[in-house]
């Protein structure tokens, strides 16, 4: 049950490229954490910083360049053109050009990065690896909209679904914890953070997801509306006089839990609202719950039938008090929480009871593992 235990000699995150704050939090091995706060224009001078870190005496890791190997790089959107990780060539990021129209705010920060890295260390290979390439094995009839079938030729108008890379870790994680067989299972991974995505992965495949053409629809989130009827945005649109712009503002960032409750984005602080008595910050919390359970019941009908349900992320992983909430009214679908085992927080666990014929687990996701086995695979290739 327990994972391979891997070396990470160091790990951080850059925030706030381009505006002012900007800063790199590095941690190293030891679990020292160090933050440099630095003038970030652009990603070439972020990731020229990160290689002075990790070159530097007093907090790096590696003597020299030419202990790097390989660079793998987490890229939001490869349209129906990428289905697994690639190798990046000069083809490569001229078909992930084609996809800066479905991701306009994500692609183009992915394709920044593999030009620095290119400059920086041109002689290195780099790993492309597409958030949406696992849920490229759904049906056509699952994935297409009912428009007409001339805006999917013409423009690529379709259902990729997103988060792909966590929802392939934690449903392979969670078979290897089980004990099941990857290719014969039946697996609904919830990935339950600011942003939501649920996926039906049955035989080891994404089979739906519910994930769009962008991460607005699906669930309800920390500002986004999940799906909605679109006879709502014509009226925002018509009756009220809202432009696209103000509409999408609306739908992405001021909607969700936020929007409902008037409180935050942030569960923790919808949680505390609700117990003060608010009212609306209650209703935010049912609202999120339930767009959630309708998604675990329709998949497992879906899938004809459910061996494993898997929460990770930010909520997933730690608000046991809204997986309670979410998997209450469950028991005919085969879900028998163990309260005890749901309280506890920080590691992978089951929390269903042992005669539960649905496994419930909670498994933290590790894109950046992913990402490493697909970079590592490719170049031994």
């Amino acid at each position: 049950m327990e994972e391979t235990k891997l070396s990470v000699p160091a790990k951080g995150v850059m925030e706030k490229i381009g505006l002012k704050g900007s800063f790199l939090k590095h941690e190293k091995e030891n679990g020292e954490k160090v933050i440099f706060e630095n003038e970030i224009p652009d990603h070439k001078i972020g990731i020229d910083l990160i290689l002075k870190v990790l070159l530097s005496e007093d907090h790096g890791c590696i003597a020299s360049m030419e202990e790097i190997d390989a660079v793998g790089h987490r890229v939001v959107h490869g349209g129906e053109t990428f289905n697994s990780s690639v190798l990046i060539t000069d083809e490569v990021v001229r078909k992930m050009e084609e996809c800066i129209d479905l991701a306009p705010l994500h692609n183009p920060p992915n394709l920044e990065g593999i030009t620095a890295i290119s400059g920086l260390l041109p002689k290195v290979p780099q790993v492309g690896v597409f958030d949406t390439a696992f849920h490229q094995t759904m049906p056509q009839f699952a994935y297409m909209y009912a428009v007409p079938y001339s805006f999917y030729i013409k423009y690529g108008l379709r259902r990729y679904g997103f988060h792909g890379t966590s929802h392939r870790y934690v449903a392979r994680r969670a078979c290897e914890f089980l004990d099941l067989d990857y290719e014969k299972s039946k697996i609904i991974t919830a990935h339950i953070g600011n942003g939501v995505s649920i996926a039906a992965i049955k035989n080891g495949k994404s089979i739906d997801t519910s994930m769009g053409l962008t991460p607005l629809e699906g669930l309800m989130m920390g500002t986004r509306t999940g799906s909605i009827g679109p006879a709502v945005l014509l009226y925002l649109m018509d009756a009220l006089g809202m432009s696209s712009s103000e509409v999408n503002q609306l739908l992405n960032k001021e909607s969700g839990l936020l929007g409902v409750s008037g409180v935050s984005n942030d569960l923790r602080d919808v949680n505390n609202a609700a117990e003060a008595g608010n009212q609306q910050a209650a209703l935010a919390l049912e609202m999120y719950a339930y767009s959630v359970r309708r998604y675990l019941g329709s998949y497992a009908f879906a899938m004809g039938g459910l061996d494993a349900i898997v929460f990770t992320a930010g909520v997933g992983e730690n608000a046991s008090a809204m997986r309670q909430l979410i998997l209450e009214g469950l028991e005919s679908l085969g879900v028998v929480l163990d309260r005890e085992r749901n309280a506890l927080r920080g590691k992978e666990r089951l929390i269903s009871s042992d005669d539960s014929p649905v496994k419930v687990l909670v498994i933290p996701t590790n894109e950046e593992l992913m990402i490493a086995k697909d970079v590592k695979s490719l170049i031994e290739a």
